[in-house]
């Protein structure tokens, strides 16, 4: 029984951690800004293009890896600086809208660079072996994801807690005007929050799409929207709950897909039921009890608004 529920469970801590390197990034703008950046998943996607197309230039991995976290980083910052500084005194939903916008460009520029086909993401050496682990075959990124997740989520919880600009991060979050009364340098704040966010997006699409080996425009869909359930789920705003609410939906989402097999196995059904249709179902669902039981999900903090 255990050896066929185990490769499910694999994938799901692995997918999990990538959906918590996205979904820090949701999680972390909302603090700061209260905005839902809508565009996160497509910079995830855009991180996945830029690899296809700088190792198919020849450069080699060793540089273009690095080159391409450099330019995702540097894409979040163009994106706040462009498409949501200027509305900073907007309405918030002008700023919404302004997200969807950024969205929809990125996925037409992709479209339009790539012609909508379908491109192959290069084999990285090391987390594309195949290892074999009580008696599962899996490749060697289901065991890097969530130990290079959880040291990504300790430096950053440690960047927060213990440094300046981390003090500033929290202090922004909890008073947006004070802060800015006080002196600190509210645009550089937002831009350093992107840039992390953007970062980490680009550090989930590597290890993504190792395992999802090709790469289209709407690529970034479905994995964002699902970190942003992981946010809401978790506590959005909460760094912590944004990583163990993505590795709950992870986990949930491959056994469901599984399901059907470890049922069969089990003797407990005796044809299948087509239980996988349902995965991607599944996390919407979850979070609609989340947020009828529990609207601030398992770590969010009640707010109180002062009339």
């Amino acid at each position: 029984m255990f050896s066929t529920v185990l490769p499910y469970l694999l994938s799901g801590v692995s997918v999990g951690g990538q959906y918590a390197l996205i979904a820090i990034g949701y999680t972390m703008v909302y603090g700061i800004l209260r905005l839902i950046n809508f565009a996160h998943g497509d910079v995830f996607m855009v991180a996945g293009i830029l690899m296809v197309y700088i190792s198919a230039s020849g450069v080699p991995l060793y540089i273009s890896i690095p080159l391409v976290l450099a330019l995702t980083a540097a894409i979040g910052f163009a994106i706040e600086r462009v498409a949501y500084k200027p509305l900073r005194s907007a309405p918030r939903m002008s700023i919404m809208i302004s997200a969807i916008g950024v969205s929809y460009t990125l996925q037409n520029l992709v479209l339009y660079i790539t012609g909508g086909l379908n491109q192959f993401y290069p084999s990285i050496p090391f987390i594309s072996d195949t290892v074999t682990i009580g008696g599962a075959s899996t490749r060697m990124v289901t065991i890097v994801t969530p130990i290079l997740t959880l040291v990504l989520v300790v430096a950053l919880v440690m960047l927060i807690n213990h440094t300046k600009i981390g003090m500033a991060m929290r202090a922004v979050s909890k008073d947006f005007e004070t802060s800015r009364l006080m002196g600190i340098k509210i645009n550089s704040v937002i831009s350093v929050t992107f840039v992390i966010g953007s970062f980490l997006a680009g550090v989930g699409s590597i290890l993504y799409f190792t395992n999802y080996s090709t790469v289209i425009q709407t690529s970034g869909s479905m994995p964002g929207l699902k970190a942003f359930v992981a946010a809401v789920f978790g506590g959005i705003g909460s760094v912590p709950g944004a990583v163990v609410g993505a590795f709950i939906i992870g986990i949930c989402e491959n056994l469901l897909k599984g399901l059907d097999t470890i049922l069969i196995k089990a003797g407990i059904i005796t044809k299948t039921f087509g239980f996988t249709t349902f995965s991607d179902a599944f996390t919407f669902a979850l979070l609609i009890i989340i947020l009828i039981v529990k609207p601030t999900g398992l770590f969010g903090e009640k707010q109180i608004d002062k009339v």
